[in-house]
């Protein structure tokens, strides 16, 4: 997500607690809320796809291959 969307989450929020917003503006708000709260969660799932554990035997667990769908071909 860009500076600018975040920027203009954060103008609307300010805005809702001093005036409130038009319907559109609203609608505004909740598609970029949406937005935002995909994208971090796909960082998250970024980040914990490459998470490997090493295992008291010294083998490793790749946590992204073993349940994250990494490297798997879709049928």
């Amino acid at each position: 997500m860009k500076q600018e969307q975040i920027d203009r989450i954060n103008e609307l929020y300010h805005k809702s607690q001093a005036v409130g917003l038009t319907d559109a503006e609203k609608e505004e708000q909740a598609a970029l809320r949406k937005q935002y709260v995909a994208d971090i969660k796909a960082s998250l799932r970024g980040h914990l796809n490459n998470i490997s554990i090493v295992e008291k035997d010294g083998s490793v667990t790749d946590l992204g291959k073993k349940y994250g769908n990494v490297g798997k071909t879709e049928s």
